[in-house]
């Protein structure tokens, strides 16, 4: 089902992504950001977004959060930051209505990822996870945390709704969460 829903939505998102990817290279270069992240079964793999960030994001995040102790604590608590400022203007547009995720549509192409499931984890959070259900399954580009209260909790809170994704699995559920995802998205909810 997760191909075969890619396949027929890439006439609308394929175009969709290479104007967002000529907008990202005119305003930062490489439109594309790839990261490792862990997969079923903690195999690692490549996860594929539209750039939002700065090019020295990380060297940024490290100075700013050295500067600020409300920004570190809100980081050690969520690993995400309201007022980031490695995101850049358009990017932050991105960000709120979940465009930058549209080129995960080939992470689910190749197997490693499914549309709805858990949030693909970076490697090195995987000691904050305290929960098992996240190795079981494929990561989503949606799953239950994206429809809930994903950016007002602790990013430890992921463990229970992987828990309850896992334990109620049907295609119903999978239904049920791609309405809530579109829901979200026309809210804004990013960040």
């Amino acid at each position: 089902m997760d191909v075969t829903l890619v396949i027929v939505t890439l006439p609308f998102t394929l175009p969709l992504v290479a104007v967002l990817a000529v907008f990202l290279f005119a305003e930062s270069g490489n439109p594309f950001f790839l990261q490792r992240r862990l997969g079923r079964n903690g195999r690692v793999f490549r996860i594929w977004k539209l750039r939002t960030m700065v090019p020295d994001a990380d060297a940024r995040l490290k100075a700013y959060l050295e500067q600020d102790a409300d920004a570190r604590e809100e980081w050690t608590r969520t690993q995400k930051l309201k007022k980031d400022p490695r995101i850049t203007p358009l990017g932050r547009f991105l960000r709120k209505t979940s465009l930058d995720e549209l080129p995960q549509l080939w992470n689910v192409l190749r197997g490693d990822m499914s549309l709805v499931g858990p949030r693909p984890m970076m490697c090195n959070q995987r000691h904050m996870y305290p929960g098992a259900s996240y190795y079981k399954l494929r990561p989503g580009i949606t799953g239950a945390w994206q429809i809930s209260d994903r950016n007002e909790s602790e990013f430890k809170s992921r463990a229970a709704h992987d828990t309850r994704y896992d334990q109620d699995l049907s295609l119903f559920n999978d239904l049920r969460i791609l309405a809530g995802t579109v829901t979200a998205v026309l809210r804004g909810t990013g960040y």
